[in-house]
This record gives structure tokens, C-alpha cells and sequence, in this order.
């Protein structure tokens, strides 16, 4: 069954820090019109520039996923698309008045919360899932990184982490559909471990950063006079290590929670591809650089496609039953050309900026007694006479008196062949104009097919002159 694509039914804002820069940031979820997707505003910039959320403008993922354009950043923007992708949402603007989205406590709970009460609204267009149509794999030997989106008629995600930490030892989550993200995934909070998070402090790299917003996973020895440290940093009247192995700033949500956010991280990165997926994705030891090229895997994958796809679409269907604009004698009528030069049989549809013709190439073709004994092929000098005439036809046949006039070649540019015309073939022939016609000038770009094989492409400009 087909799924419309959604919007929020009306704004909503979202005020907190940044984690990285302990910048006050309001953050405004707006709705957005079909086939918009997630995009960043920076609203305090003049011109208030946009952001695509898009893998290719992935410009750091050190701290977090950043996005620049043109010299414009937005910074931390996993746990917001997390919380669109795991909501099921599909066009939103997200308005950010500084450089990094608010940290809030560490997850997409808050998000979730919002666009739960504020609610969503199907839209008129469907929404085009790209189904996974075979294994993609992803590895970093080196991390222990393996990633692999498998076909699935649904989206399904696993993550397994193994830090080498005896005190979170080797975890694993999942989720067998979207649905579930909002109670099992969407309120599970970032995590680091008491080293990183002394070196973070040490280099003023989380401004923004308290003991509210994150899971300090303690994998060492600590002594008394540290805590007091740390307690005094996070301005905390005690702070010490509970006897699962992590500070007493929070408590757990769930046993395995630092794997269910890295299930969250590899949902908010994935949503780069800019295209919703269907596919089971499992994978061990992620991190926002792997999910990141995992994502670039898949969105080339895409754009191949489309670009088949695309290739297709323009590929002349030649239907023998349908009777032909023009047949071969009315052909003779309209062109100057006549036996044994005559390369268009007939024309199979006719327009005022497009024609499609067919030559059959049969054995007793007069060029194949010399081109070549042994092997006939059709000379690819005669190929571009073939798609000539076909333009002489585009741009001819609403003339009074078409036969009073000739197309002359004036340039012949980008020529290709890419495969072998041979007896037995049916050349397919579209010519298309790609400017309007000035002064008796007509420049026109040419395709020729047999099959679904693309045999000859050309631009093509020619000069229409009356007969004297």
C-alpha cells in the first residue's frame, strides 16, 4: 500500500545549548510543501541561507554531523533527523538562529515529544521509497567498522558496538520497523567515556556540555580527589561512579542504551541520503564517519539508477502495429533524398520539437557489399544521414511545399558510436531541437537505438534553404 508523504500540522520551536559551542540556540520546525525534505535554515545569517540535509555536504563528523554550504555550517544535526525519519516525516524546514542544534539531554526525546503534540498531515504525493536491490557492504578494517543494507520491503535496523570496555561490554539493538522508535529508541542519550570527556573539558571543546546530556561511561580507576574535580567542573555537590560503571549523573533507560543511540545516530546520518530506503541494515561498530560514506554508498547507487531510469524514458518504443505518421512514399514527398539514399522508412510520432523515426537495415543495403565483406556494418557516416533526415523531417514537413526545400549540414558536434548497426536491425531514431529555429538555422541533438542500446548520439546544427 502506497504512503503519502507528511508534513507537521503546524510550527513548533525547541529552545536549549549547544553542546560544542554553549551557544543559546531556538530551534523552529516549520512545515514544508512535497518533495522539499530536511533542510537547515540559518535564520541569524543575512539572507538567511538553507542547508540541505544532504551526505555530500557532510563537511566534519569528529563531534557530531556538520553541514556546510557556501561557507555556512549547522552542526550536531543527527538527533533531529533521527527524530523526523523515526516520526515518519518527511518536509520540514528547520529555522536555527546559531551554528549548532541544542543539545537538549542527549537524544531526539524532545523532538519526538513536540511533533507527537503538534501532530502530522498527509500530503497529495506518495512517498517514493529507493528499495534496496541488493547487498551493499561498507568496511573499515582498520575500526572494525562493517555496515551491509540488505532488501527488505521495510526498514529495519540493527547495531551491534563492542568498545573493549568491561563495563559495556558487547552490546547490540534493534528496531523491526519505524513504529518503534519512538518508545525504544528516541529518548536514548549520547554516551562517552571519563577520558574523552576530560579531554573534551581540557581543549574547551563542549562549552554547551554538562552531566544532564550525556552517559559518562567511567573505564578506569578513579580517585576520590578526581571527583571532587569533576564535581566542582559540572557544578554538582558529589559526583561519583555507581556500580554499573558510570557516573551517578543519570540513570540508564534502558541496560543496552549506548547501543540504541548509536541505532539513533545511524537513523539521524542515514536521513543524508535525502531519500527515504527500504532495507535491513545492520551494523557493527558505527560511528558518524561510517555511517556518513555508508550514506554516500547508497545515494550514488541512487542517482545510477535515476539515471538508467532516465536513459530508458527515452528510449523509442517501436510498436509495428501502430500505423506511422508517415510511411515511406509520403517520406519521398518531403525529403529531397530518393533511393538508394532514402535512410527513414517511416516516422512513428511527430511534434512540433520531436520526431522518432525507424530504418530497418536489411542484408541487401548496397553499403554492405564493400562495408565490410565478412562482417556487414552499417557505416556510422550513414548513421548520422539516417538522423539528418529524420530532422529534415521535424523541421520540413508543415512547409507548404516541403519538397521546394533542403536541409544542409552547417556543424556536426559530439558525435559517439557505441555499438554495432547490423543487417537484421531496426534503428530507432529520436532528434530533438534544443533551440528554437532562427533564421532558417536549426540545431537539433540526435539519438539513435537499437533495442534498449543507445548505437549513436550527435549535436547537430543545420541551415533549411529554398531550392532554386
Amino acid at each position: 500500500m502506497e504512503k503519502l508523504q507528511t508534513t507537521l500540522r503546524a510550527s513548533f520551536s525547541i529552545s536549549g545549548v549547544g553542546l560544542h559551542t554553549g551557544q543559546t540556540v531556538n530551534m523552529t520546525f516549520v512545515p514544508a510543501e512535497e518533495d522539499h525534505g530536511y533542510k537547515f535554515q540559518r535564520v541569524d545569517i543575512e539572507g538567511q541561507p538553507i542547508i540541505e540535509a544532504d551526505c555530500d555536504l557532510v563537511t566534519d563528523i569528529s563531534r557530531g554531523t556538520t553541514l556546510e554550504k557556501d561557507g555556512v555550517k549547522v552542526s550536531t544535526v543527527e538527533h533531529v533527523l533521527a527524530a523526523l525519519v523515526g516520526m515518519e516525516v518527511d518536509n520540514v524546514l528547520i529555522q536555527l538562529d546559531a551554528s549548532e542544534t541544542p543539545i537538549m539531554d542527549g537524544s531526539s526525546k524532545f523532538i519526538v515529544d513536540h511533533i507527537l503534540e503538534t501532530g502530522t498531515v498527509e500530503q497529495k504525493k506518495v512517498r517514493e521509497y529507493y528499495e534496496i536491490p541488493q547487498n551493499f557492504t561498507y568496511v573499515e578494517e582498520d575500526r572494525g567498522v562493517e555496515m551491509i543494507a540488505m532488501p527488505l520491503d521495510d526498514y529495519r535496523l540493527t547495531v551491534m558496538i563492542d568498545y573493549n570496555s568491561p563495563v559495556l561490554g558487547s552490546q547490540h539493538a534493534s528496531i523491526s520497523e519505524l513504529k518503534e522508535f519512538p518508545k525504544e529508541i528516541a529518548s536514548c542519550r549520547t554516551f562517552c567515556f571519563l577520558h574523552e570527556l576530560e579531554m573534551l573539558v581540557e581543549n574547551n571543546l563542549i562549552k554547551g556540555g554538562d552531566l544532564n546530556n550525556a552517559i559518562v561511561v567511567v573505564d578506569r580507576v578513579v580517585e576520590e580527589e578526581e571527583l571532587e574535580q569533576l564535581a566542582k567542573l559540572f557544578n554538582r555537590p558529589k559526583v561519583e561512579v555507581k556500580k554499573e560503571g558510570i557516573l551517578n549523573n543519570v540513570e540508564l533507560r534502558f541496560q543496552n542504551e549506548p547501543a540504541r543511540h548509536k541505532l539513533l545516530d545511524l537513523i539521524g546520518d542515514l536521513a543524508l541520503i535525502g531519500t527515504p530506503i527500504k532495507a535491513q541494515i545492520i551494523a557493527a561498530r558505527p560511528g558518524h564517519a561510517a555511517n556518513v560514506e555508508f550514506a554516500k554508498k547508497i545515494k550514488r547507487a541512487i542517482q545510477e539508477e535515476k539515471k538508467r531510469a532516465k536513459k530508458m524514458d527515452r528510449i523509442p518504443v517501436y510498436d509495428p502495429n501502430k500505423p506511422p505518421i508517415f510511411s515511406y512514399p509520403e517520406l519521398e514527398k518531403i525529403l529531397p533524398h530518393k533511393f538508394p539514399f532514402l535512410l527513414v522508412d517511416k516516422i512513428l510520432s511527430l511534434d512540433t520539437n520531436e520526431v522518432i523515426a525507424v530504418k530497418n537495415i536489411t542484408g541487401d543495403q548496397h553499403f554492405f557489399q564493400g562495408h565490410f565483406p565478412g562482417e556487414p556494418l552499417m557505416p556510422g557516416v550513414l548513421q548520422l544521414e539516417a538522423m539528418a533526415q529524420a530532422g529534415g523531417v521535424l523541421v520540413l514537413h508543415d512547409k507548404e511545399n516541403p519538397d521546394k526545400w533542403s536541409t544542409y549540414f552547417v556543424k556536426i558536434e559530439s558525435a559517439k558510436f557505441k555499438g554495432k548497426v547490423v543487417p537484421g536491425d531496426s534503428l530507432l531514431i529520436r532528434m530533438e531541437l534544443t533551440r528554437p529555429i532562427r533564421r532558417g538555422l536549426c540545431l537539433m541533438h540526435g539519438e539513435a537505438y537499437v533495442g534498449d542500446r543507445m548505437v549513436c548520439e550527435a549535436d547537430m546544427m543545420a541551415q533549411i534553404i529554398e531550392n532554386k
